[in-house]
């Protein structure tokens, strides 16, 4: 059964999972330009974020994402969706789905009134799931020059 556990962000298996993450988008993305840089293990720190690890039905670690406390938007209480990443083998089966309600749950269960995150035009499968999930296009609310694209979901 799939399952998806809390871990720190700088345990071995969240930053192989990162690393994996990283270097997958440093390789398409356009330019080559992507800058990477591993997440501070105190923004995922409840409550102030957490980060999980998704693992497959034999166990090993196969995907991750997190969450993080951001300065409150015009709804409230915001929370930042960071490093949504499943292996491409893995992709398709609705993971992203189950791993992305999780992290809002768990936005909701401390208070969150908003949802943001920050993505690439380029990675079309996220912007779709994105969409799908009730996020929508919203100005740039960071300068995050891996993003083209900031979106925003309320929750309140």
């Amino acid at each position: 059964m799939v399952e998806i556990v809390e871990a720190s962000v700088d345990s071995p298996e969240a930053h192989a999972l990162l690393a994996d993450y990283f270097a997958l988008r440093a390789e398409i993305f356009p330019g080559g330009g992507y800058r990477t840089v591993f997440p501070d293990p105190a923004a995922f720190e409840p409550p102030a974020g957490v980060f999980v690890i998704v693992r497959d039905d034999d166990g090993a670690p196969v995907g991750c994402g997190g969450i993080r406390r951001v300065p409150d938007g015009p709804a409230g209480v915001r929370y930042e969706v960071k490093h949504l990443y499943l292996s491409p083998a893995t992709r398709g089966r609705g993971w992203g789905r189950m791993l992305l309600a999780d992290l809002e749950r768990r936005a909701r269960e401390w208070g969150a009134a908003e949802l943001v995150l920050d993505t690439h035009h380029t990675l079309e499968a996220a912007g779709g799931l994105y969409a799908a999930s009730g996020f929508t296009q919203i100005e740039p609310y960071n300068d995050n020059p891996n993003a083209t694209r900031w979106y925003a979901k309320t929750l309140a």
